[in-house]
């Protein structure tokens, strides 16, 4: 079982811009009195070198364009609807902000089976929204999927029941806990598991700042190291630079890269850099647009591929 694939899935944005329903628990997001045309077009100018940036190293890039009609500001961000699951299976989210339903769209999976990818099974808990219950894909859920754990910081948008139900269904062990952010001189919860924590191969790159409780910060770093991985830790200050939204895939010749935000990279210091270089190379780039109105960076944009070649 891989922990990494060379297929990600991107969605080009047509009307992107700071989506109301989101701001209300997403902290990461910024008002701005930009014209929304004109924060669409940087966001896609970024999306698109973003896409030739990956492209350039040989990893597979799925580009599908958004439907101007649906109204989806966030549809930039895939892998909170869907998962993909190397057995052909995937997993279809239930999604906090209801204008980011729409986002998911049975013709994506069509395109993507076009692209001569198996579907086996789809697996649905979208019909968990009926009762405010949510969980929003590898934002909530950080997967390692070699060593078959599920880590989970629980929040608004991500259901402790419905965790737990992933995770028997797809047999995963639950790692949950509560990560926070100070705001306004509060802690409150971080939205998505994905921007403090990011699994890779060899190492785990986690905030254990915002991890309050002192019994689960021991726990999960007593995971991580029973499987060998060298926690990168990184501040709050450095979280809020989107230094935990980060991805490994894999290139051209089986070369692994560790994908980030400009941003994030000069938010690291050189030791940190360092200790990710020994084990993968780093590839980034500029998201200022999107991470400022989306309140996400470079890992939400990616929902890795990992079904099996039809």
């Amino acid at each position: 079982m891989s922990q990494i694939t060379n297929t990600v899935l991107m969605i080009r944005p047509v009307r992107f811009r700071m989506n109301e329903e989101t701001a209300v628990n997403n902290y990461f997001q910024k008002s701005t009195q930009e014209l929304q045309a004109t924060v669409n077009q940087k966001a896609q100018s970024e999306f698109d070198h973003f896409v030739e940036l990956l492209k350039g190293k040989g990893i597979n890039v799925i580009v599908l364009d958004d439907i101007e009609a649906q109204d989806t500001p966030d549809s930039i961000f895939p892998n909170n609807w869907i998962s993909f699951h190397a057995n052909g299976d995937i997993a279809l989210y239930p999604m906090f902000a209801e204008n980011r339903r729409r986002e998911r769209r049975p013709d994506i999976l069509d395109q993507i089976e076009a692209h001569g990818f198996k579907i086996n099974n789809v697996v649905d808990y979208t019909s968990a929204e009926d009762d405010a219950v949510f969980l929003e894909g590898t934002g909530s859920l950080i997967l390692d999927r070699e060593n078959r754990k599920a880590y989970c910081a629980i929040s608004p948008r991500a259901s402790e029941d419905l965790f737990i139900e992933f995770c028997e269904d797809f047999e995963f062990t639950p790692i949950m806990f509560e990560a926070n952010q100070t705001v306004n001189d509060k802690r409150l919860p971080i939205y998505h598991t994905n921007v403090m924590m990011c699994i890779a191969q060899e190492f785990a790159v986690v905030c254990l700042d915002s991890i309050d409780d002192a019994k689960e910060k021991k726990m999960l770093t007593k995971s991580l190291k029973k499987d060998q991985k060298e926690i990168i830790n990184i501040s709050e200050a450095q979280m809020h630079q989107f230094a935990g939204n980060m991805l490994q895939v894999k290139g051209k010749d089986d070369k692994h890269f560790l994908v980030m935000s400009q941003t994030a990279y000069n938010s690291l210091r050189q030791d940190q850099i360092e200790a990710i270089e020994k084990y993968t190379s780093i590839l980034y780039a500029n998201l200022e647009t999107i991470e400022k109105h989306g309140g996400g960076s470079a890992r939400c944009m990616l929902a890795e591929v990992f079904n099996p070649k039809a």
